[in-house]
């Protein structure tokens, strides 16, 4: 029986003499949820559900034209005394299928309260779309006929047989991913080549067009119906869908469950055939386009579909799994439950779950679904306003208002007037004021420590590139890798036959323009200034032929250890002038030299002195320390090692017009310090890692500002 605080309301004049009854049409369903039976009410018409538990339809299903509320709510009294709904669960039960369109009144006035719902809805409907643009439906047309008639040809494919299809073709093309996964990743460097968009764009189009026919056909597979197809505007960029929504009415959670899971199949049965195709043609338009479709129907199904946080099939997925309908709905319902009941004191907040697993998961969803919301809305924001500026800036307005200014409003209106705080308002509002201020002065007054990172490499203090300063064949490795070197000491020698004969000729040449010179000293002193000019080019080129000539042995310029990669391939191979040959470095001290990008050296200067913690990559339980910090003065381009630029797998952006990839996109500023480690410790020239700068103690307010600030400017220059 209901609980007696419930089985009488004062707002029961209201309904008790309506006569209501279910709109003709409504199609009754039967769901089993974590063991609990429900009914499951659908409007054929708006492709709408609605669920209530079995005590709740036997109410309903008795109400008929020629019957109050009233004679149907006895009539369930004296039947079902232990499970009949109280006049409150009535009131609440009517009110939700009356917004539902569920219900049917008489006809005149049912027509007017009709039209009413469907223009406040439509209005509803309208405020969304402006608020939510980026994701715009457009429906197209009806594609249930087609469907139906194709899927006889394709339900082998639905079964056991397609399943092990599936796995079969997909494991071939996991196998072959693994096998090229280098090639793989050497390709996808150039996937936002402007030139290469197109291309995308349309395995984007393939792709998606064939995901959302999988949800079709697996949804009429289990008898659901496709009514609408159409466009989506997922950040302005047109993608199909359809709608499949009425899986929701299947008694099994497996296929519903299997339904939102078929895009996704069919996107990775497509990866892997276009993994076989790639993998067996060369560079051509049907390599490329398969990169694209690879890239998209994994990258998408992994990032975006697979992210239950996302609105997407992983959602749905989870909603089936879980057993909890409208799960995004109930998460927000349930921590307004948790705020209104545990801080503001309001005893009649009921909670949507009916569980403690169920209580669980609504609010993990519920927290993390918040938080990934505003990210994701924060990153397209950036997109927006990085290609249309104005657009950007109007969006972020409307959001600011939507998600800020209009909910501020409407809870100071809860606040003042709602009748669920009559007994608890003084509470609520110092709870609401107090906890206001308390994260006011968390986030604008309480200090933190403050610290940045800033990628690095490991740099002896004293080394220097081996290269060939003349062009040569090497003769000999006069000095073995590996073996501690002096200032000057002979590393390698080349050797250089046509050097040699140009030496001889300029020798000569010299000697011959000397010996005129001499002669015409006393016999024709008027051809003097000409030759002066000869002997002194010819005295020029010998001198510089002669300078190659020594530099035929490469000498070290620093004191250090040798090294020299491939040593073995060495002797008799050809070298250009400038080829670098290895390096010499000088273990006794090293420096780390860290890129620390233009917004964050301001808050270096004056802060030199605090402390640096230096971790390697390959030795991560390692803390090593940084002194003597230096700043060198002038934004720098090159990057001390390819290894921290995006071509060498690090993080700093490079120019693309730079094939050598140490170019950096944008300037930054080199910060050196002294590394000090422990003597068990072994550095290693040119090995990356990260420096922590520890800057001092900072509230979070006034630093999340400044970073807002700072980005604005570096992007839009404001």
């Amino acid at each position: 029986m209901s609980e007696a605080g419930k089985t009488f309301s004062e707002s029961w004049y209201r309904v008790a003499n309506q006569k209501i009854c279910l709109r003709a049409g409504v199609r009754v369903r039967r769901q089993v949820y974590r063991g609990e039976r429900w009914i499951v009410l659908e409007n054929p018409f708006n492709n709408q559900y609605f669920r209530l538990r079995p005590e709740a339809y036997e109410f309903v299903a008795r109400l008929r034209p020629d019957r109050t509320v009233e004679e149907v709510w006895k009539e369930c009294l004296e039947k079902f005394p232990e499970t009949a709904p109280g006049q409150e669960a009535v009131i609440r039960l009517l009110s939700q299928l009356y917004y539902a369109n569920l219900l049917q009144y008489d006809v005149a006035a049912d027509a007017a309260r009709l039209f009413e719902r469907y223009k406040k809805t439509q209005q509803r409907q309208t405020r969304a779309t402006l608020l939510q643009v980026m994701f715009m439906r457009i429906p197209l047309l009806n594609p249930d006929r087609f469907v139906v008639r194709t899927l006889p040809y394709l339900k082998p494919l639905l079964g056991p047989v397609g399943a092990v299809l599936w796995l079969l073709v997909v494991g071939y093309g996991i196998k072959l991913g693994v096998e090229n996964f280098s090639a793989l990743r050497e390709q996808s460097q150039g996937i936002l080549d402007p030139a290469k968009l197109p291309l995308l764009y349309l395995a984007m189009v393939i792709v998606k067009t064939l995901h959302e026919f999988g949800h079709a056909y697996f949804c009429r597979r289990f008898g659901g119906e496709v009514p609408v197809m159409g466009v989506q505007l997922l950040v302005f960029t047109p993608v199909p869908y359809m709608d499949a929504t009425s899986s929701w009415g299947f008694r099994s959670r497996w296929q519903r469950a299997l339904v939102g899971a078929a895009g996704m199949i069919v996107e990775l049965f497509v990866a892997a055939i276009a993994m076989m195709i790639w993998a067996k043609t060369g560079t051509g338009l049907v390599h490329s386009l398969c990169y694209n479709l690879i890239f998209i129907a994994s990258v998408s199904t992994l990032i975006f579909n697979l992210n239950p946080l996302l609105r997407f099939d992983g959602y749905y997925i989870l909603s089936d799994l879980l057993d909890i309908p409208n799960l995004y709905q109930k998460s927000f319902q349930h921590l307004r439950h948790l705020f209104e009941h545990y801080l503001l004191g309001v005893k009649k907040s009921e909670s949507p779950s009916t569980s403690q697993r169920e209580k669980f998961w609504l609010t993990v969803f519920g927290i993390g679904s918040a938080i990934y919301r505003v990210i994701v809305f924060g990153g397209i924001l950036l997109f927006v306003a990085d290609r249309f500026l104005f657009l950007g800036i109007l969006m972020a307005v409307v959001c600011f208002i939507s998600w800020i200014i209009v909910p501020l409003g409407r809870f100071i209106h809860y606040l003042a007037t709602s009748p669920r705080l009559e007994r608890c308002r003084t509470r609520a509002v110092l709870v609401s004021v107090g906890g206001l201020a308390i994260l006011v002065a968390f986030f604008q007054f309480i200090p933190f420590p403050s610290h940045f990172r800033a990628a690095g490499v490991v740099l002896a203090r004293e080394w220097s590139m081996v290269s060939a300063l003349s062009a040569g064949r090497v003769k000999a490795l006069v000095a073995q890798p590996g073996q501690w070197v002096n200032a000057g000491q002979p590393l390698v020698e080349l050797e250089n036959p046509e050097l040699d004969l140009a030496l001889a000729a300029a020798e000569a040449s010299y000697q011959e323009t000397e010996a005129r010179y001499r002669a015409a000293l006393s016999l024709d002193a008027a051809s003097l200034a000409p030759l002066q000019g000869r002997l002194d080019s010819a005295r020029q080129l010998l001198n510089r032929l002669r300078e190659d000539k020594s530099n035929l042995v490469v000498r070290a310029r620093v004191s250090g250890w040798w090294t020299l990669p491939r040593s073995e391939e060495m002797p008799g191979r050809w070298l250009p002038k400038g080829s670098p040959l290895g390096l010499v470095i000088n273990t006794n001290a090293f420096e780390f030299s860290a890129t620390v990008r233009q917004e964050e050296v301001d808050r270096l200067l004056g802060k030199l002195h605090q402390q640096v913690e230096i971790r390697l990559y390959g030795q991560a339980g390692l803390n090593l320390q940084a002194k003597e910090l230096r700043i060198i003065p002038g934004a720098q381009y090159v990057l001390p090692t390819i290894a921290l630029g995006w071509a060498g797998g690090g993080e700093m952006p490079v120019s693309p017009q730079d094939r050598q990839g140490r170019l950096a996109a944008e300037p930054f500023f080199n910060v050196i310090g002294l590394v000090e480690s422990p003597s068990d410790v072994v550095l290693l020239h040119g090995r990356t890692g990260k420096a922590r700068f520890y800057i001092g103690r900072e509230p979070l307010l006034p630093r999340a500002t400044r970073a807002l600030w700072q980005l604005l400017q570096k992007r839009y220059q404001l």
